[in-house]
């Protein structure tokens, strides 16, 4: 099904709006401004009596031991009151309490 003619020359209103607008925004010398710092995506700060279930839950979904992710994770997010961001990786952006906890091993990554 074809678009209705309003529903065209709105999306094209609303594209020159938006191309007129970043036009009044551009930085000086007529390029872009620049792009915001690329780095990795922000931590999670929880409240561990609400939210470490859901963002454990988030965090070992890709998993495939996900009880033992869920019950590392848990016990991570009742001490250091995070949990990084994605399903691995970036614990770094938690500090030094979820990057340096260990295992009974004494191996680290007991966070997940």
């Amino acid at each position: 099904m074809a678009p209705s003619k309003l529903a065209v020359a709105v999306a094209l209103v609303a594209t020159l709006l938006l191309l007129s607008n970043s036009n009044s925004k551009a930085a000086p010398g007529g390029g872009y401004p620049p792009a915001p710092p690329v780095g990795p995506p922000p931590h999670q700060i929880v409240d561990p009596a609400k939210d470490c279930g859901g963002a454990c839950d988030v965090r070992c979904g890709a998993q495939s031991h996900k009880n033992r992710c869920a019950r590392a994770c848990l016990k991570c997010c009742s001490v250091c009151r995070c949990v990084p961001a994605g399903t691995a990786g970036n614990q770094e952006t938690c500090g030094k309490c979820y990057t340096d906890w260990t295992t009974h091993g004494n191996r680290t990554n007991k966070c997940p």
